[in-house]
């Protein structure tokens, strides 16, 4: 039986190494953050804050879904903040003709911001972080025209209700969350779209000689992607109990591209890690938390975020390196 040499082991070492850490250290990451705090915080692991915790992560995780697809394409979206901004506009707009009609026109507005920010990308041919920097910066503008630049109170009982309702002791913002993580895993997995998505995202030259539909799957994920920042926006209206477009989504497409990267999904397209970036997210939330019940500022926490986010876009250069 041949023996690797001690050099060829160290090797297979080195180059298993950042595949592992790339898979598997957000999960590692999650867990050793909830073994510190169930032996340093007081009171972190009760039913009452790990809901806090949940509730407070829900629109980020449904917005980085979407910017999951979108980075499994080669992509990106900075319009989901000002997405998000459109839909709380637009929501007291419309709740006096109900509470359907208003949520269907916030969601319309998800589907008109990703249709333009993908045809910019697949037809026009701009870059994406060139694209969608346009909605970047004037949809939130165009939000704040909306609403005459003021905060307004959402009195509409049906919408308090999608904010604050439980179902089993479970937040409806939290469920809603998890069947989103559930159906976008089965899009990606199940579904011609998710395997043309990937294929587009590994090659796209390669995806278009195929045959494959590249023009209409790129366009598709920015409309997803848009709306799902649309629906997240709802629920952290209904749940703040007030539409405010100039602060709502702030600095959200971070925080969404964030939960992404450090959830094992490349930046160089080709795969989307649905569970990794749902981890991300929370991995993200824990880590603030905990920075916080141990009376460090937020900054502090701002720049551990920024030391993970090198450290998982490293790994990943590492592994594609090797």
């Amino acid at each position: 039986m041949t023996q690797l040499s001690p050099a060829l082991g160290r090797r297979a070492v080195r180059l298993a190494a950042p595949a592992w850490f790339q898979k598997y250290g957000v999960y590692t990451a999650v867990a050793a953050l909830l073994v510190y705090n169930a032996a340093f915080t007081d009171h972190f692991l009760t039913a009452a804050n790990l809901r806090t915790q949940l509730v407070q992560v829900a629109p980020v995780v449904i917005v980085a879904l979407g910017m999951a697809l979108v980075i499994g394409t080669e992509g990106v979206d900075l319009s989901v903040g000002s997405t998000m901004a459109l839909a709380a506009a637009l929501l007291p707009l419309y709740l006096g003709y109900g509470i359907v009609p208003a949520l269907l026109v916030a969601l319309v507005a998800g589907v008109v911001v990703g249709a333009v920010n993908g045809t910019l990308v697949a037809v026009v041919g701009l870059q994406p972080i060139v694209a969608t920097l346009a909605l970047f910066v004037g949809g939130r503008g165009l939000a704040l025209v909306m609403a005459d630049g003021q905060l307004k109170q959402i009195e509409n009982a049906d919408l308090l209700a999608l904010g604050s309702g439980k179902v089993l002791g479970i937040p409806d913002v939290v469920l809603i969350a998890g069947v989103l993580a559930l159906v976008v895993a089965g899009v990606v997995h199940r579904t011609t779209f998710g395997r043309q998505l990937v294929a587009v995202g590994g090659n796209r030259a390669a995806a278009r000689l195929a045959g494959l539909p590249v023009k209409r799957v790129l366009i598709g994920v920015y409309v997803l992607c848009g709306v799902l920042a649309a629906l997240a926006g709802m629920l952290a209206t209904a749940r703040l109990t007030a539409s405010d477009p100039s602060a709502l989504g702030n600095l959200m497409e971070l925080s969404a591209i964030t939960a992404v990267v450090v959830g094992g999904t490349p930046l160089t397209g080709g795969s989307v890690r649905v569970l990794g970036t749902v981890t991300g997210a929370l991995l993200m939330q824990l880590l603030r938390a905990t920075l916080v019940k141990h009376d460090l500022p937020d900054s502090t926490a701002q720049m551990a975020q920024a030391a993970i986010i090198l450290i998982a876009v490293y790994v990943a250069r590492e592994r594609r390196s090797r």
